[in-house]
C-alpha cells in the first residue's frame, strides 16, 4: 500500500535486536530491524493485518506471568522496548494475590495513539499519550518483541488519574481456541472468570505501591468488538495526525511510512542502523512457546 501513511515494503519478518543486556539490566533495549534498517514497532508495523477478517497486528511488550514493566518507548528514536523506570529504579508490577505478574500477554497496537490533548468523547477524559494497550488472552506465552495477528474481542476503559487508558481484549488468530472465541460473550463461555479477573487486577495493581484503586468508565463492563474497533479507529486517526506533525516531543522517526516528514531515506536509515547496532547488539534469542503455559478454566 502506498500513499499518505501507507507502509511500504513491509513484511512481518523483522528481527528483534537486543542492546544493553537482558531484561533486568538498566540499559536493556529491544530494537527492531529489517533489511539493514531500524524500524519502529510503533510507526512501521501496520495496525491492520487483514482488513477483511478484522485482524490487527500486536507487538508483545510483556510476556504473561512476568513482572518487569516493559513498554515501547515513545520518546527514544525508533521506539525500542525498554524497561520502565521511576525515580531511577526499574519498575516491576507487584503480585497481588491470587495473581502472578501480568495475567495476559501484554502489548500494544502499532500506529495508534491515545491523544493526551484530545478529550475522548466516550469517557470525557483525555488519552494517556501512548499506543493502545492489548491484553492477549490465548493459550501461549508470547516472547517480548514478538508480533502476532490478533482478533479483537472487546475493550475496557480504565481511568488512570484523569486519563483514559483503553485495554483491548484480543486473542491470537492462530490460537487453538480462536475459532470459538469472537466476542466478550464467547470469552466468558470458554474462559469463565477472566474478564472479572482482568477488572480486579487493574483495579488493585497499584495499591501495593501506595496508590488508590483504579476506576473505570462504564462501571468496568467491557464494550463489544464493534465498539472496540471504533475506539481503535479513533486512535489510528490520532496517530496519523501525530506522525504528520513536523515537530513533536515524541520520537517519530520511521523507515516505512510514506508521507511522514520523519521517514528516513535509505542512506540515513543505514547510518542509523550502524549507530544502533554497530557494537554490543545481539539478535534476540528465539523463545520456544511453553506447551505447559496454558490456562485451564473450570466452569463452576
Amino acid at each position: 500500500m502506498r500513499g499518505l501513511f501507507g507502509v511500504r515494503r513491509y513484511t512481518a519478518k523483522v528481527q528483534a535486536m537486543q542492546v544493553g543486556g537482558p531484561v533486568g539490566a538498566p540499559a536493556h533495549r529491544l530494537y527492531f530491524a529489517r533489511n539493514g534498517s531500524p524500524v519502529s514497532p510503533w510507526h512501521d508495523i501496520p495496525l491492520v493485518a487483514n482488513s477483511s477478517t478484522n485482524e490487527y497486528n500486536m507487538v508483545v511488550e510483556i510476556p504473561r506471568w512476568t513482572n518487569a514493566k516493559l513498554e515501547i518507548n515513545t520518546r527514544a528514536p525508533f521506539n525500542p522496548i525498554t524497561h520502565d523506570t521511576k525515580k531511577g529504579q526499574l519498575r516491576y508490577v507487584a503480585n497481588v494475590f491470587p495473581y502472578k505478574g501480568y495475567i495476559w500477554n501484554y502489548g500494544a497496537l502499532p500506529q495508534t495513539y491515545e491523544d493526551p490533548h484530545e478529550v475522548d468523547s466516550r469517557t470525557q477524559r483525555v488519552g494517556d499519550g501512548d499506543p493502545i494497550d492489548v491484553l492477549e488472552v490465548g493459550s501461549r506465552v508470547c516472547a517480548e518483541g514478538s508480533v502476532h495477528r490478533v482478533k479483537v474481542l472487546g475493550a475496557l476503559a480504565l481511568i488512570d488519574g484523569a486519563e483514559t487508558d483503553w485495554k483491548v481484549l484480543a486473542i491470537r488468530s492462530d490460537d487453538p481456541q480462536s475459532s470459538k472465541i469472537n466476542t466478550v460473550g464467547d470469552l466468558e463461555v470458554h474462559m469463565p472468570g477472566l474478564v472479572a479477573a482482568t477488572v480486579d487486577w487493574f483495579t488493585k495493581y497499584k495499591v501495593p505501591d501506595g496508590k488508590p484503586p483504579n476506576t473505570w468508565a462504564f462501571g468496568g463492563v467491557p464494550k463489544d468488538n464493534v465498539y472496540a474497533r471504533d475506539v481503535i479507529g479513533t486512535a489510528h486517526a490520532s496517530w496519523k495526525k501525530l506522525v504528520q506533525a513536523p515537530h513533536s516531543d515524541l520520537a517519530l522517526s520511521n523507515a516505512l511510512v510514506d508521507g511522514s516528514p520523519h521517514c528516513m531515506g535509505r542512506e540515513d536509515a543505514g547510518d542509523a542502523y550502524n549507530a544502533l547496532f554497530g557494537r554490543g547488539s545481539v539478535p534476540a534469542a528465539e523463545q520456544a512457546e511453553d506447551a505447559n503455559a496454558e490456562w485451564h478454566y473450570i466452569s463452576r
